[in-house]
């Protein structure tokens, strides 16, 4: 494997997926997910190079729009969001390891039950957008960047060919010129790709792979200090231009690996 094939450096693919544990599992599905899955589920595996968890509390959650979000339903559904970059050119290859790896672990008794996936896919890489151009860390430094905020931005065209009218207009004008000045320091944008066949059971098929795209919003700053003068208006500033409607709009802040900090904030 290591002879031939991609090599590169850039997130040419992303799993994120956003999860929900059930009321009176947030404590042991945190334990779970961060001291076994997170490795043995994920960074463990074959061309996936970087990875982080966030966190919602309800004061964030309290922050997303819309309430009559197409992705999260209630909006506030999905209290952990954790997101992966995955080289270039190895998403076929990767798919085979992740999903003999998941029965394994399943067969094994080690997947947590009591959660529920509220939007989990794979992703294919279209574009980032920086504010600062080239200074500052680039796309595959993200996860490793002590960022203090992401925001989680789902938008979907009226289809296929709206999509790619939409992501030049993202690329092009509308991200530029809101990054300029913000907090943020650079959005990544990604397609999801549908779930194979033979995924587990728990996690559902992808929806929208032929319209939405996914946006990432680093910040640094929490977004709860600069949330209404940069980002409150991030759904309604898409449906001003025309091109399409936001799904989900949701701020998070990194997890503190090895803790259980905020797992008390959620309820």
């Amino acid at each position: 494997m290591a002879a031939v094939g991609s090599y590169g450096v850039r997130p040419g693919h992303a799993l994120i997926t956003m999860v929900e544990p059930h009321p009176g599992h947030e404590y042991a599905y945190n334990r779970w997910y961060e001291d076994d899955h997170y490795i043995a589920g994920a960074m463990a595996m074959p061309w996936i190079y970087a990875g982080r968890r966030w966190v919602a509390t309800r004061e964030l959650r309290s922050l997303r729009s819309p309430a009559d979000s197409a992705v999260a339903r209630p909006v506030t559904a999905g209290c952990y969001l954790s997101t992966y970059w995955i080289t270039e050119g190895r998403y076929a290859e990767h798919m085979k390891w992740t999903v003999a790896i998941n029965k394994r672990l399943n067969r094994d008794g080690r997947v947590y039950r009591d959660r529920t996936h509220v939007f989990t896919s794979f992703q294919d890489h279209e574009a980032t957008v920086y504010r600062d151009g080239a200074a500052g860390p680039r796309d595959h430094h993200a996860l490793d960047h002590p960022y203090r905020g992401l925001i989680l931005q789902v938008v979907e065209a009226a289809g296929p060919r709206e999509r790619a009218a939409l992501l030049e207009w993202l690329r092009a004008r509308h991200l530029p010129a809101r990054l300029a000045g913000s907090p943020a320091a650079m959005v990544t944008v990604f397609r999801p790709t549908p779930l194979p066949v033979d995924r587990m059971s728990y996690v559902k098929q992808v929806e929208g792979v032929d319209t939405r795209l996914t946006l990432l919003w680093f910040l640094q700053e929490d977004p709860r200090a600069c949330w209404e003068p940069w980002f409150a208006d991030l759904g309604e500033a898409l449906a001003e231009g025309g091109a399409g409607r936001t799904e989900l709009v949701a701020p998070f802040i990194p997890t503190i690996p090895g803790t259980d900090t905020y797992v008390d904030q959620l309820r």
